[in-house]
């Protein structure tokens, strides 16, 4: 046998109540101070951790686990609970609803509030796939009956993930695929013109050189050709260019014009007599 105080695994054993178990006895013990003879749920301040970390600090499950969380308030009897974590925050869904006892309808057992995790700071944060479901007993000042005032004010949280469907698990490996598409086109486009660039730079800087080197050889080429092709053309040695008679040209001051018939007829001795000027003129 297993020494005593040391735990001990049943093969097959699964935890697995019901709401009503939960708050009637599981939750109604606790807060009334009596203590289980079995150690199933554990006690944690679940605002303190991740939701991702909580698993390994339940005592059992595998898709869901249970926990006694203390309720912590900002303020006095009344005030908002304080949950927020390191990396996020719990936020709650629509309104709680009442749990009644399924052999008495009328008789309502406790209250339940579903929550979602949200990374980040609120109001703001990334929507998980991590679920809270808070259970808690109902406020004993306002029902009439004769059931005890709890010593501790506790609540029992079920954290588990949602399930995905397999139609959002296709979508979202479709996404991943096309982006990673994207990025992979975006870099072989970017590469592409990269290697464009570089080819003309090369080309440019590969033409500019071979223009370099052919100066050298055309000045050689040209150095190289014969004095006499350099030089302008000269007349050959003996031989003489034909001489042309000089042009000759009237002087003004040996012609004549009154021996010019025409400027004979424009000669007036009555003119003569009367304007030297004039006579000056056709007599030059």
């Amino acid at each position: 046998m297993e020494g005593k105080g040391s735990e001990i695994e049943l093969p097959g054993f699964r935890f697995h109540p019901t709401e009503e178990e939960i708050l009637d006895f599981y939750l109604r013990r606790a807060a009334a101070g009596k203590k289980l003879n079995v150690d199933i749920i554990t006690t944690v301040n679940l605002y303190l951790y991740d939701p991702w970390d909580l698993p390994a600090m339940a005592k059992m499950g595998e898709r869901e686990w249970y926990f006694f969380v203390p309720r912590d308030r900002r303020q006095g009897n009344g005030g908002r609970p304080n949950r927020t974590t390191e990396r996020g925050f719990w936020k709650a869904t629509g309104s709680d609803r009442h749990i009644r006892s399924s052999v008495d309808p009328r008789r309502l057992i406790g209250l339940k509030k579903t929550l979602v995790y949200y990374r980040g700071r609120a109001p703001r944060g990334t929507k998980t796939d991590w679920i809270m479901n808070e259970y808690r007993l109902p406020d004993t000042s306002n029902s009439f009956g004769s059931a005890p005032t709890p010593k501790e004010d506790i609540v029992i949280c079920k954290v588990y993930r949602k399930a995905t469907p397999l139609r959002e698990l296709e979508q979202r490996a479709a996404m991943e695929e096309e982006s990673r598409v994207s990025i992979a086109d975006t870099s072989s486009t970017s590469s592409g013109h990269e290697t464009l660039q570089n080819f003309t730079y090369d080309k440019f800087i590969k033409d500019m050189k071979e223009e370099q080197e052919l100066l050298p050889i055309e000045a050689a080429e040209v150095s190289s050709l014969p004095e006499a092709m350099m030089k302008p053309s000269e007349p050959a040695a003996g031989r003489q260019l034909p001489s042309l008679p000089e042009l000759q040209v009237p002087s003004h001051g040996s012609f004549d014009w009154s021996q010019d018939p025409f400027i004979n007829q424009l000669r007036s001795p009555w003119l003569e007599q009367w304007s030297p000027l004039y006579a000056q003129m056709l007599n030059f």
